[in-house]
């Protein structure tokens, strides 16, 4: 499960744990903030016993943020350390984070090397095929290995591209066949035979999950079953996905309280109901309802709806 911001919370993951993620990060975390303290931050942190295997994903662009970041957080247990290089956000990609690192391949190495020389686990990086092409992508990837990189987490587009447009399999492929390190690949992955196809055309050693799994946490039992026995689950049930539903918004408000839970629920209630007939008027008054009680409500009248 790819880190997500404002999705991959303790709870989310825990959701996910429970259909079957092998894996999860926590959600994408500016060094900056952990150094000044903000609250916000801490909580993002949060975890509970059951909280692993999980990864601790590193935004900054700035070497001495690294070892006074992570000494300041002695209390989140994490088994891997990314480093991100891949965020395409304006906001992020202004402040010399992110993408715009792969067009500073000195300055992003000098970053890798100090995550490297002073965590205490493995450290991989996230990256995308490149700032507005692929042509050096095989290049970075072998430059983030040669600084002593476990792993490269790949997204299939270009910083450019956003989100939109085809993932290049074929570039992923370059870069896969050019590392010793694993290749864990990325980039719409929405669907069983999507995820297969990904294997197939890249050779990647595993998957990063990420906006697949909004509001579909089956995806990851979907993705198994098709691997295992080239099978296409059915969609989930109405009321599958209203027991779900239940079951995640009492997960966000017994973690955030019940003002935030329900503020922070009203996305995936959006997507936990897309593509059913008939819940247009209820999916409009999901991104408006307020309560927890009044939420459960909104649930069961989608349930009744949809069944």
């Amino acid at each position: 499960m790819a880190p997500m911001a404002g999705i991959t919370s303790l709870p989310y993951r825990s959701l996910c744990r429970e259909f079957g993620a092998k894996f999860a990060f926590a959600e994408m975390i500016c060094l900056n903030a952990i150094i000044y303290n903000n609250p916000a931050t801490k909580e993002m942190l949060s975890q509970d016993k059951h909280d692993s295997p999980v990864g601790f994903q590193a935004l900054t662009a700035v070497e001495e943020d690294i070892p006074r970041a992570l000494d300041m957080i002695p209390y989140f247990k994490y088994d891997i350390l990314d480093f991100n290089a891949a965020c395409p956000q304006r906001k992020v990609t202004s402040k010399g984070r992110g993408a715009a690192l792969m067009q500073e391949p000195d300055k992003l190495a000098g970053l890798l090397k100090a995550c490297v020389a002073y965590s205490k686990v493995p450290v991989t990086v996230k990256l995308r095929l490149g700032w507005d092409n692929a042509r050096y992508a095989v290049d970075l990837a072998k430059m983030c290995e040669d600084c002593g990189v476990k792993a490269v987490f790949l997204h299939g587009r270009t910083r450019s591209q956003g989100y939109h447009g085809t993932v290049h399999y074929e570039a992923m492929a370059k870069v896969k066949k050019a590392l010793t390190v694993p290749m864990i690949a990325s980039g719409d992955i929405f669907n069983g035979p999507l995820a297969k196809k990904m294997f197939d055309e890249t050779g990647c050693d595993g998957l990063l999950v990420a906006r697949g799994a909004m509001g579909n946490p089956w995806l990851i039992k979907e993705i198994e079953e098709h691997l295992k026995h080239v099978v296409v689950l059915p969609r989930p049930a109405g009321h599958e996905v209203a027991r779900v539903m239940h079951k995640h918004l009492k997960m966000y408000v017994d973690f955030f309280g019940e003002q935030d839970g329900v503020n922070q629920f009203h996305k995936f209630f959006a997507w936990y109901s897309r593509g059913f007939h008939g819940v247009r008027p209820l999916r409009d008054k999901g991104m408006r309802v307020r309560g927890y009680d009044n939420f459960k409500k909104l649930i069961d009248d989608f349930e009744a709806v949809v069944v």
